[in-house]
């Protein structure tokens, strides 16, 4: 897998910039599954058929692309078991968890705002 190069120090790493590894990332966990995978995870080690439990309507493709981005990008754990069958588990690394805080928030800030949100919506499209 190609992937953008950081040029510089991180405070350099423009997200309006096309070529910005800090835009790639941000473009790696600012998906709906991403944000409710880390969600899903929290303070949890899961197995893959728990994370899909938790995430509902993700297929097991998505699943898996998003488990592997987030393991890419250091967020995510996944330790595999010698056991037959392989267990294979996934945790939030501490990089993970510190941006999970920023995901609950935003679930919150939905929670909260969600009848705002839709009533808008109905205003808008009237």
């Amino acid at each position: 897998m190609v992937t953008k190069q950081l040029k510089g120090t991180p405070d350099d790493a423009d997200l309006r910039r096309a070529d910005s590894l800090a835009r790639e990332i941000f473009s790696d966990v600012a998906n709906k599954w991403a944000l409710l995978i880390i969600e899903a995870l929290g303070d949890r080690t899961l197995r893959f058929g728990e994370v899909r439990d938790e995430v509902e309507g993700i297929s097991h493709k998505m699943l898996t692309q998003n488990l592997r981005t987030l393991e890419r990008n250091g967020l995510v754990e996944r330790t595999v078991h010698p056991t037959v069958p392989p267990r294979v588990e996934y945790a939030l690394t501490e990089p993970g968890q510190a941006l999970r805080r920023t995901v609950h928030w935003m679930c919150d800030w939905t929670h909260r705002y969600l009848g705002h949100i839709e009533t808008a919506r109905r205003r808008f499209d009237a």
